[in-house]
């Protein structure tokens, strides 16, 4: 866990240190090596071919990153409360720091896992009834399958709760119809199974009812439309889905009948986290490439670091890096907390949205600024910076968009947004 050592050894002084325990820095050192053994070396092509590599994803299993916040007896590999360093657990915070890492050598796997947890596993883990949490966390937690979560249609976006998608009840079997758009592990030959919000009924006021409902692979009536062509985010599986009298039994209601809306904005408090992990993880490697290539690109007879106009523009980044980091993980402390019933509900939506905001904006100015201290040679799908420049942009729109984020920090201020 996240812990603040005070040193007051200096007269007049104090030595504030934020930093991440002695577990998770060996955790991260693992994930690093697997990622730059495991993905670096290959990446360039996945990408340059739209090709979602799913021999990756029980590798990412084995190395028990999908079961980071299962609990064993669901085959993951979560830790009892009371244990781990400082007797935290802190597995949110290793999901974060897994999801940092290999966002730092692709976006696009990094959202592979940070969906597949957040979006796939969560809901189940969290809502599911004993029986469904058997059937499909075990698979997903060892990475031999995939999940995804259908929110978004092609005319609801921000807007959750225009959903359209219905489901009726009947004989014991629902019968669903409606499209969801940009659903991420949703169409790749492991994904398991689609939940979905749908319309199930009118309250008395006349809102929607709005119900999570999960569909197989395979179901009839469930359609996956080809892969989008994408900006970025090449690797990942991305696509729309169509159900047409598609019907699975009345028992894959996922959690309670009209609370499908509200279960899915407490999925995204953690997943606004977990994004802010992944740009994190984008803006430090550009500050390691834009200083490496500094130091080796000559102008004038001289390395470009010795320009003050290239050296400023490095200190920038370092500030977003480091700014970045220091937000993702309170954010992730304090959902540590709050699950140990330590922190409130409240303090890690504040923390979330401040977290997903700040970084995801950084994460587009520090690809910016590295593009630019590439040159040339930046605008060129050679060097990685392209690559994650290409990337960087949804991270202001995915999983709430910017303008939420303000909206919702807004109203944790009290204020009438």
């Amino acid at each position: 866990m996240l812990y603040v050592d005070v040193n007051v050894n200096r007269p007049g002084n104090e030595d504030v240190m934020f930093e991440l325990s002695a577990d998770h820095e060996e955790f991260r050192a693992l994930v690093r090596e697997f990622a730059e053994a495991e993905i670096e070396p290959r990446v360039a092509q996945w990408d340059k071919d739209s090709y979602f590599p799913t021999e990756l994803i029980p590798k990412l299993g084995e190395l028990g990153l999908f079961g980071l916040v299962v609990p064993e007896e669901f085959g993951g590999t979560r830790r009892p409360e009371g244990a781990g360093p400082e007797a935290g657990g802190g597995d949110f915070t290793m999901l974060c720091v897994a999801i940092e890492e290999l966002g730092r050598v692709d976006q696009a796997i990094g959202i592979t896992l940070e969906a597949g947890v957040g979006l796939g596993i969560n809901p189940i883990l969290t809502y599911g009834t004993p029986e469904q949490k058997a059937r499909w966390l075990p698979d997903l937690a060892a990475g031999r399958a995939l999940a995804g979560f259908g929110l978004t249609e092609p005319d609801a976006g921000s807007d959750a709760g225009g959903t359209k998608t219905k489901a009726t009840l009947a004989d014991g079997m629902w019968t669903v119809n409606g499209a969801k758009s940009f659903i991420t592990n949703s169409g790749s030959s492991i994904t398991s199974v689609v939940t979905v919000t749908a319309r199930t009924g009118t309250r008395d006021n006349g809102t929607p009812e709005i119900s999570a409902i999960m569909i197989p692979s395979g179901t009839p009536g469930f359609t996956v439309a080809p892969p989008y062509h994408k900006l970025g985010w090449h690797i990942s599986d991305t696509h729309g889905l169509s159900f047409q009298d598609c019907q699975v039994p009345e028992a894959n209601l996922l959690g309670r009948r009209g609370k499908g809306f509200a279960q899915f904005l407490a999925t995204l408090d953690d997943g606004r986290i977990a994004i802010a992990a992944l740009a994190t993880g984008c803006t430090q490697r550009m500050l390691e490439e834009a200083t490496a290539y500094s130091k080796t690109r000559l102008a004038f007879g001289k390395p470009i670091a010795t320009y003050q106009g290239v050296a400023f523009q490095i200190s920038d980044l370092a500030v977003l890096a480091e700014t970045s980091r220091l937000l993702t993980y309170k954010a992730a402390w304090l959902k540590d907390e709050m699950d140990a019933g330590r922190r409130t509900m409240a303090e890690v939506k504040q923390a979330a949205s401040i977290a997903k905001l700040y970084t995801s904006e950084a994460a587009v100015t520090a690809t910016r600024i590295a593009t630019q201290i590439f040159g040339g040679n930046g605008f060129m799908e050679e060097y990685p910076v392209a690559r994650f420049y290409r990337d960087a942009k949804i991270l202001e729109i995915g999983e709430g968009t910017s303008e939420v984020q303000r909206m919702l920090i807004a109203r944790g201020l009290g204020l009438p947004a």
